[in-house]
């Protein structure tokens, strides 16, 4: 029988699994079992021995969108429960103040779990890096915001209840990981999707400053953030949308939400088409996220982010169909975009409609937020790094999702054996594994040093120089900017809605537009 490990934290013991050369700890709570709509509570310290060998339950959450390939429930089913606030450790047997990699799961802030199966930290943590990864709270049960809850609260606010889970998470890693072998001084946070909105969540905020010294983000999108209880930018506020959802629910008021079992509530909330985000609160969220990283007030960390060429082919919905000709396209596009509509045909013009309106979105949400990090972090004298993830094989391929949404994913963790039924299947070949190799040696080593970098591999020039960024093909290589004129066209299009009119970010790209300002930016 092999030796299970018992680590002594200052919070307590656990016992986890050896499981090769690693030490594995699931399940270890980070925060008491969070009271519904209310901040979480650190730890307190525990006596005994705790055990810490199987995942704890996720965030409760409704089912994932029908036919989805990120749905996971059918082939690995998990417990869900309001007492989800747990985390997950794989570390080198031999570890002693090693990088610390913590990475924050995608879903829109409605699904997902830090057991997802190509969240699986074992590869990576085998590359000398002491992987953690987050449970926190999703959907309403998140990130509600609501009069009668900021009149409960000392500080007169409410929702953001997810990116406080996180913050906690972080300050329990900040207290307690040196005893699984991490350097508490040299953590990185990491995510994808809604993970790297959380991850520009956290550098934007206050409360979370000191907690991480690194940052990677990977398809993150800094769209429109809702304002607690001020209609901004097009944008009813965030208490608007919570006591209209609780109209919609047919409850008088919180109370009967907080009746509710979580798992209806959930669903329902779901139904009513409620989208969970965070909330300019002036406390745990300050400002939009483009304002704060155009002050300068982000964590001036080193960051690398980036984007797949193909993130929209899994994220139909977000774009607009494409009109019936040719001619309809353009009358809309310079309709809507005036005299940007010459620059905006130019990037995306009507020889494929579908092409092109799948790469107008996809550069205004995923594209631009990218390069828009790499520059402000740069600005502020950090090594930053930039990458366009245009793999794909042959699975994805002949499914039309090229580079889709989150294929870089099994990858990075090196879990190709561990993607679910729907996910188009990676195949083992070794062009597959040298990649994801690479991928791998890249963000270990800029978890350790904040460069990236990979043995045999190119070296990955910083942005700074020229623009440059990674592109992840068949095999990686240093390029300059892929597409001229993509980021100035976006930029422009979001300063003037910005500065010259009460119109959202958001999704709202190319036919879905609406009449962008005319007056200049700058």
């Amino acid at each position: 029988m092999v030796d299970s490990p018992i680590v002594q934290t200052p919070d307590g013991a656990v016992e986890g699994l050896r499981e090769g050369p690693l030490h594995v700890f699931k399940g270890i709570p980070y925060a008491l079992p969070p009271a519904r709509w209310k901040p979480p509570v650190a730890m307190p310290q525990w006596q005994g021995i705790r055990q810490a060998t199987a995942f704890g339950p996720a965030s409760v959450q409704p089912p994932s969108r029908a036919g989805s390939i990120y749905e996971i429930s059918a082939d690995y089913p998990q417990p869900m429960s309001e007492d989800c606030l747990t985390l997950n450790i794989w570390a080198p047997a031999d570890a002693h103040d090693l990088p610390v990699l913590v990475w924050i799961h995608g879903g829109s802030l409605i699904i997902g779990a830090s057991c997802e199966p190509f969240y699986d930290g074992t590869r990576l943590a085998s590359r000398g890096v002491v992987v953690v990864s987050i449970n926190y709270r999703l959907g309403v049960l998140g990130w509600l915001a609501h009069p009668e809850l900021s009149s409960e609260s000392p500080l007169g606010i409410s929702g953001n209840y997810g990116l406080l889970d996180q913050i906690e998470a972080l300050k329990w890693i900040r207290r307690n990981i040196a005893a699984f072998g991490g350097d508490p001084s040299n953590v990185t946070i990491a995510g994808e999707s809604a993970g790297a909105l959380c991850v520009m969540y956290l550098m934007a905020s206050p409360l979370a400053r000191g907690l991480f010294a690194k940052a990677i983000a990977q398809s993150a999108y800094m769209i429109t953030t809702p304002t607690l209880n001020q209609r901004r930018h097009g944008l009813a506020s965030a208490e608007e949308d919570g006591a209209k959802l609780v109209a919609a629910l047919g409850a008088r008021d919180v109370a009967a939400l907080r009746a509710m079992e979580a798992r209806t509530l959930a669903e329902a909330a779901s139904a009513t088409g409620f989208g969970p985000f965070g909330a300019v609160d002036g406390h745990a969220l300050p400002d939009q996220l483009v304002d704060v990283f155009d002050r300068g007030e982000q964590a001036p960390v080193p960051l690398l982010a980036g984007f797949n060429s193909g993130e929209i082919r899994s994220l139909t919905f977000l774009a607009p169909p494409p009109p019936a000709t040719v001619a309809e396209y353009q009358a809309a596009i310079r309709d809507r975009y005036g005299d940007l509509a010459d620059a905006f045909l130019r990037l995306y013009p009507g020889t494929n409609l579908q092409e092109s309106i799948l790469a107008a979105t996809r550069d205004a949400m995923y594209g631009w937020t990218a390069e828009r990090l790499v520059r402000k972090q740069a600005e502020l004298g950090q090594p930053s790094f930039l990458y366009c993830w245009d793999h794909g094989y042959p699975a994805a391929d002949s499914t039309g999702r090229h580079a889709f949404h989150g294929s870089e994913l099994p990858y990075v963790f090196g879990t190709f054996d561990r993607t679910t039924s729907r996910w188009p299947k990676v195949p083992s070949t070794p062009r597959e594994l040298k990649l994801s190799d690479a991928m791998m040696g890249y963000w270990s080593s800029f978890a350790r040093t904040g460069r990236p970098q990979a043995a045999n591999e190119p070296d990955w020039p910083a942005f700074a120089a020229a623009g440059a960024r990674m592109l992840f093909e068949d095999d990686p290589r240093p390029a300059k900017d892929l597409s001229s004129g993509v980021y100035a066209l976006h930029e422009e299009v979001v300063c003037r809605r910005r500065a010259n009119a009460d119109v959202a970010w958001n999704w709202n790209v190319g036919m879905w537009s609406p009449k962008n300002p005319r007056k200049p930016c700058r």
